[in-house]
C-alpha cells in the first residue's frame, strides 16, 4: 500500500469534511444557491486533490532528486475538470442550479486521481462522504431553518380533467407559496395518456419537496417533481 493514506491523513480529510459542512450549514440556512451539500462537496475534494498532490506520486520519485514532475498531470485535470463543472452551472431568472452536480463531477475528480495514484484508503473514504452528502445532508435541510423566501420549480403530470390544475392551485397556496410563472405542455405522448404536463415556478418559505408530496397525493395526479434553487436535479 502506498504511504501517505493512514489515519492521519483520513483525519485531515474528516476535519475538511467537517468545516466544510459548518460553512455549508450557514450558507444553507441563509438560503444560499450554493448551499450544504456544495460546501461539504468542494472542501472535501479540495482536501483530496492537495493529499493526492502530497502523497500520490513517492512511487516515481527517487530520494534526493526528481526524475520527473507527475504533479503537473494533476493540476491539469484540476484545471480542466473546472470547466466541464462550470458548463453545468446555469442561471434562469434569479435561480442558479446545478451546482451539487458540478461539485459531484469535481470530487469524482479527485477521487478518480487518487485510485490513480494508489491511494485506495483516501479515495474510499470520500467516496463514503459523497455518499453521506447526497443522501443523507438532504434530509437535514429539510429541517434546517429557512430565513428568507425559497425558489423552486414544480412539474406536475395530471388527468385532462375539469377542476384537476384548479386543485393543484389550491394546495399550493394554502401550503404557503406564491406561483409566479405556469407553463403547460402537451405532446403526443402526453396526449395518448390524456394527461397534461404544468410546471409552476413557485416562491415560498417552506421545501418544494414537501409540497410535491402533498400534490402527489390528489385525485388524478399522475406524476410530480420538485426542483429548487442551487438543486443537482436541475
Amino acid at each position: 500500500m502506498l504511504a501517505g493514506q493512514g489515519w492521519p491523513q483520513v483525519g485531515e480529510l474528516a476535519l475538511a469534511f467537517a468545516l466544510s459542512s459548518l460553512i455549508g450549514l450557514e450558507r444553507e440556512i441563509r438560503q444560499k444557491a450554493a448551499g450544504l451539500r456544495t460546501h461539504t462537496l468542494v472542501g472535501t475534494g479540495a482536501a483530496l486533490f492537495l493529499l493526492v498532490s502530497k502523497h500520490g506520486f513517492g512511487d516515481v520519485l527517487v530520494s534526493g532528486r526528481i526524475v520527473l514532475d507527475p504533479s503537473r498531470v494533476a493540476a491539469g485535470i484540476v484545471a480542466g475538470i473546472g470547466f466541464i463543472g462550470g458548463g453545468l452551472i446555469f442561471v434562469r431568472r434569479d435561480t442558479v442550479r446545478g451546482l451539487t452536480t458540478a461539485a459531484i463531477v469535481w470530487i469524482t475528480a479527485a477521487i478518480g486521481m487518487a485510485c490513480g495514484a494508489g491511494l485506495v484508503v483516501l479515495a474510499l473514504v470520500v467516496t463514503a462522504g459523497h455518499f453521506i452528502v447526497v443522501l443523507v445532508y438532504p434530509l437535514a435541510e429539510r429541517r434546517l431553518p429557512r430565513t428568507r423566501v425559497t425558489e423552486g420549480m414544480l412539474r406536475v403530470v395530471h388527468r385532462d380533467s375539469p377542476g384537476v390544475f384548479r386543485s393543484v392551485l389550491a394546495s399550493t397556496t394554502a401550503a404557503g407559496f406564491a406561483v409566479t410563472g405556469v407553463h403547460s405542455r402537451q405532446d403526443d405522448d402526453l396526449a395518448a395518456r390524456r394527461a397534461i404536463e404544468v410546471t409552476l415556478e413557485l416562491q415560498g418559505a417552506a421545501s418544494p419537496t414537501r409540497l410535491a408530496s402533498q400534490i402527489q397525493g390528489l385525485p388524478q395526479v399522475v406524476e410530480v417533481h420538485a426542483t429548487e434553487a442551487g438543486d443537482s436535479d436541475a
